[in-house]
């Protein structure tokens, strides 16, 4: 079975959280204790995603549309990252109300920069659902990945991550 890195950037501890979840969720869909590893990407950089088969990526937007932090430092050093061929499942945490123009750009922001490295993203999904007016993280209709709103929509969270992690068991081939 495929080596699973769970990497996520959190300044609220929020993204963590949904982190834990997505993890639990992938060992209750088959995947192995041992083939999933989590790490707060402040810790461990770009420099760890090579190390995995397949990688599911959590990233916050903050400020009006830029990068969570952590992930700000992680992709300044994607450049010496072999990414080619990898698949990347991404969660983005976002808010949708107030940063309704904004809203999940972080998630294009990784997207692109991870794509520009040679990695295929997998786990698209719908933009129904959401009330926003423009976002880097949506392409051709839908999202790049995993779109969540702890903030406006938190009791949808468990229900889409188990959703999500259920369309991208096969998406990653686990």
């Amino acid at each position: 079975m495929q080596k699973i890195g769970l990497f996520y950037g959190s300044s609220t501890g929020n993204t963590a959280s949904v982190a834990r979840l997505i993890r639990q969720a992938l060992l209750g869909h088959g995947v192995a204790q041992d083939n999933v590893s989590m790490f707060d990407v402040a810790t461990t950089g770009a420099q760890g995603l090579a190390g995995y088969d397949a990688l599911v990526l959590g990233v916050s937007t903050w400020d009006i549309g830029e990068i969570q932090y952590d992930w700000a430092d992680a992709v300044e050093d994607l450049d010496g990252v072999d990414l080619s061929g990898k698949k990347v499942a991404l969660f983005g945490l976002g808010d949708q109300f107030s940063y309704g123009d904004t809203f999940q750009d972080a998630m294009g922001i990784l997207g692109a920069a991870l794509e520009e490295r040679g990695a295929q993203l997998v786990g698209f999904t719908s933009t129904a659902g959401y009330d926003f007016e423009a976002s880097r993280g949506v392409r051709d209709g839908q999202f790049i990945g995993l779109s969540l709103d702890e903030d406006n929509q938190p009791e949808l969270t468990t229900g889409r991550v188990q959703a999500w992690v259920e369309q991208i068991t096969t998406a990653l081939e686990l």
